[in-house]
């Protein structure tokens, strides 16, 4: 229920909030059931005339405003990760009202995206739900989100990273599988070099690099922001021969801009031939971050060329390294005489 009752003497009063306004009023019932029912009349009714004479939207109604609204400032990914959303994985949430979708109703809808998918899907559909219901509270449509329900606890499992005894191989089969689109190799290049995101890649332009200070300045990034990231000598050796005054720095043949996933083949081809696994976009990003974090840069500047807005989401970027780790307890082993003692036994 949207609305909360209550009793004054014998007569049950009603209280509920909507689009900032907070309403309290007498029902002038004894009876509780008919309170109930002349409270929520009163609710929906009030939650009709916030939204300009329009009745509370359904789920899918919600979504297909929210993609309208969101299209011309949000990524392309983040779209169509909601379209997603909204084309395969409704359940039976679809067509009810976004007010009377209960805690019983989500956790029902997702246990039946469990039957094929894995727990941190299930997450990532529960946050996509819990941005629109969020959104619909922003809106005013909502007062509060009706339903509570808390992500699955997940196991988590070591991402690869590209090590570097195998980085020149992998290259070099990167090279060999884009022979026909050597721009695509270019991007993996930048990937690695410079943290880029893929779509970072693909609207990478000339006018955004500082030769003479050697540093790359992402003007379309996913957050809005502008760092420049040094560019170490191999990149800029690579860059040289494809120099520009202006204009996009990988292209297709037909001289557009690439869209999205135009590099995920290129490199599946790569990790074959070096038997590798999990060697993406996105973790040539995560790889890059770590490397720099092995080599002793501080999170907060790995955070600045990352152009994340919080350190700990660059955190979640960084893989442990166990040789790192273990020359460390060597050493603390060496200064306590721990190693000595053990040597001497």
């Amino acid at each position: 229920m949207s609305a909360n009752v209550f009793k004054k003497g014998d007569i049950w009063h009603y209280r509920f909030q909507v689009g900032g306004a907070r309403v309290q009023r007498s029902t002038r019932m004894r009876n509780r059931r008919l309170a109930e029912k002349k409270a929520e009349q009163e609710y929906e009714a009030a939650v009709v005339r916030a939204n300009g004479g329009q009745p509370v939207p359904t789920l899918e109604q919600l979504i297909e405003v929210w993609i309208v609204v969101h299209r011309p400032v949000a990524s392309a990914a983040h779209i169509r990760s909601v379209d997603t959303f909204r084309r395969l994985h409704m359940y039976d949430l679809g067509l009810k009202a976004i007010d009377s979708i209960t805690t019983a109703d989500v956790e029902l809808a997702r246990n039946l995206h469990l039957q094929d998918h894995k727990p941190a899907s299930a997450n990532h559909w529960l946050r996509i739900l819990k941005l629109l219901t969020m959104w619909a509270v922003k809106r005013g449509t909502l007062a509060a989100p009706p339903w509570r329900v808390s992500m699955l606890k997940v196991q988590k499992r070591p991402r690869a990273t590209l090590a570097l005894d195998v980085a020149r191989t992998w290259f070099d089969a990167v090279d060999d599988a884009a022979k026909r689109t050597p721009a695509v190799a270019t991007a993996v290049r930048m990937m690695f070099g410079l943290g880029l995101r893929e779509s970072e890649c693909a609207s990478a332009r000339w006018e955004w690099v500082d030769w003479q200070r050697a540093t790359y300045t992402p003007g379309i990034t996913k957050g809005r922001e502008a760092e420049p990231v040094p560019m170490p000598a191999w990149l800029v050796e690579h860059l040289e021969p494809l120099r520009q005054a202006q204009g996009l720095i990988v292209v297709r043949e037909d001289g557009k801009e690439f869209q999205s996933g135009f590099a995920r083949q290129v490199m599946r081809k790569a990790n074959s031939s070096c038997s590798l696994k999990g060697i993406t976009p996105h973790r040539l990003r995560g790889t890059f971050a770590t490397l720099l974090s092995e080599a002793g840069v501080p999170v907060q500047t790995i955070q600045r060329v990352m152009r994340h807005k919080s350190p700990v989401t660059t955190m979640g970027y960084l893989e442990k390294n166990l040789d790192l780790a273990a020359r460390a307890q060597d050493q603390i082993g060496a200064n306590t005489g721990m190693m000595r003692r053990e040597s001497g036994a």
